[in-house]
């Protein structure tokens, strides 16, 4: 699971230790593999769960995390970068970067896994994606056209596994209380001289076509992996689910 030592990722492979899955996590550094591997034993005792330290923006750290992998049959493509920033501001590498995070950390995830679950017959890869890929942010657009990428290649790559027991799907999250976004609201906090509760308040109350008004949880998205990581979800396949608070109205 790439990007799990914290935040969403790190609330998914919790889900899925608690249901008995055996988990290898991500981040990029040993220190905060380590942290969050010793988290999640703490959280479910008795779990199996390893990690792998990889940066998604190197290439070649890419090559190392998958030659320590095994087989896999559940992946979820979780890691990626965001930031508000101008479009005028976001200098080719910086485009770059995201895309090397954002998009090729799925494909590079996926050409390297996919093909053994479409051998054995069975297999998961869910991408958690986000609302932004689908009314993408003017403040964002560097962010929200990888998120559009993602669903597209997922929606490709679902095409593979016609007749088989394999399913791609892409979860779309809404605002999220991630631990980075934790930080952004601290940082206001701090700068402005107002309660953190405050500044959270007043940044939900601005999303006017949330139905939820209010962030979303990491665990309410991480339930939404797991559901689509197991066996029940057999007969959902190349389709993006929403976990967004109800921010998107459109009805598709």
């Amino acid at each position: 699971m790439s990007g799990s030592t914290q935040g969403i990722g790190h609330a998914v492979a919790e889900v899925l230790l608690t249901e008995g899955a055996s988990v290898v996590v991500n981040g990029r550094t040993e220190d905060g593999v380590t942290t969050a591997v010793g988290r999640l034993r703490d959280a479910v005792p008795g779990a199996d769960v390893t990690g792998i330290a990889a940066d998604f923006g190197d290439p070649a750290q890419v090559v190392r995390l998958l030659g320590e992998l095994g087989e896999v049959d559940v992946l979820v493509n979780n890691v990626g970068v965001f930031d508000v920033q101008p479009f005028q501001d976001v200098s080719d590498d910086e485009w770059q970067r995201y895309l090397d995070v954002n998009v090729m950390s799925g494909v590079r995830l996926c050409r390297h896994l996919l093909p053994g679950m479409l051998s054995r017959g069975w297999g998961r890869v869910v991408f958690v994606s986000s609302e932004s890929g689908v009314n993408v942010p003017a403040d964002m657009i560097h962010y929200g056209t990888t998120k559009a990428a993602t669903l597209a290649l997922a929606n490709g790559l679902a095409k593979l596994t016609r007749g088989t027991g394999v399913t791609v799907n892409t979860v779309l999250g809404g605002p999220t209380y991630s631990d980075g976004v934790a930080r952004a609201v601290e940082g206001i906090s701090r700068s402005q001289g107002v309660p953190v509760d405050q500044v959270r308040g007043a940044i939900e109350a601005s999303n006017r076509t949330s139905l939820l008004q209010r962030f979303i949880e990491p665990a309410e998205i991480a339930h939404l992996v797991a559901y689509l990581a197991g066996t029940v979800s057999s007969a959902t396949n190349g389709a993006a689910l929403r976990a967004d608070g109800g921010v998107l109205t459109t009805t598709l």
